[in-house]
């Protein structure tokens, strides 16, 4: 069986300060989903961090999508993020002044591997994006639309979008459904699950809405401190 990811002994601090968390051992197989939740301050977002390489492992072992990330320079620890996965912000991180176009279409434009994934399956990356954007409930009337001008529901489905372009193997949501109310969050999530389901991509999503975690076919809580 290969893994999404594997972890064992897994802690990290902030320049002296106490660990933030320390995780004995975690393993999730390739196409299988993780819902991560903890209270504010436990470390989810740092866990996320360091899953998709932005962080990098100082004490305990990370395998991610089979890659050692503890012996990963920053640039491949980049380059890995930018193959072979797809990052949804909390924040977004769309550039706004961007038509919906230029924003999901950019892995693909800046890694040629995202490029083929898409040709294979679908001809080429632009007809990836427009069944995208109709499978995650958005009109193609906003192919062309700058994304500052999108409610921040059709903002947060266009950073789904951009992280599924290419087939990635593993998609990292950090709180992804926090500005919907509870029947979009619902919605939202199922079509997210389902799109990465149907590329044999894992799902690896933190959120304070413990509701969600039903759709997941783990779950995994944040350790409080000084608990393994």
């Amino acid at each position: 069986m290969t893994h999404a990811l594997q972890l064992s002994q897994l802690s990290h601090a902030w320049g002296t300060s106490p660990p933030l968390f320390d995780i004995a051992q975690l393993t999730l197989a390739q196409g299988e989903n993780l819902f991560i939740q903890g209270p504010s301050g436990c470390g989810k977002s740092t866990l996320l961090g360091m899953l998709a390489g932005v962080i990098a492992v100082s004490q305990g072992q990370l395998e991610v999508l089979g890659q050692d990330m503890a012996q990963l320079s920053s640039v491949a620890r980049d380059r890995l993020r930018g193959e072979h996965m797809g990052v949804i912000f909390q924040q977004f991180n769309l550039l706004p002044y961007l038509d919906v176009q230029a924003n999901v279409l950019l892995p693909t434009r800046l890694f040629p591997s995202r490029a083929q994934a898409a040709a294979q399956e679908w001809g080429d990356a632009q007809s990836q994006a427009l069944h995208l954007i109709q499978t995650l409930g958005l009109s193609p009337r906003v192919w062309k639309q700058p994304v500052h001008q999108l409610s921040v529901g059709q903002q947060q489905r266009v950073a789904a979008v951009r992280a599924l372009m290419g087939s990635p193997r593993l998609v990292i949501a950090d709180e992804p459904t926090s500005a919907l109310d509870d029947a979009n969050q619902l919605e939202f999530l199922e079509l997210l699950l389902r799109t990465a389901r149907r590329q044999s991509a894992s799902v690896v999503l933190v959120s304070h809405n413990a509701h969600l975690a039903s759709r997941f076919d783990h779950v995994f809580a944040m350790p409080l401190r000084g608990q393994p």
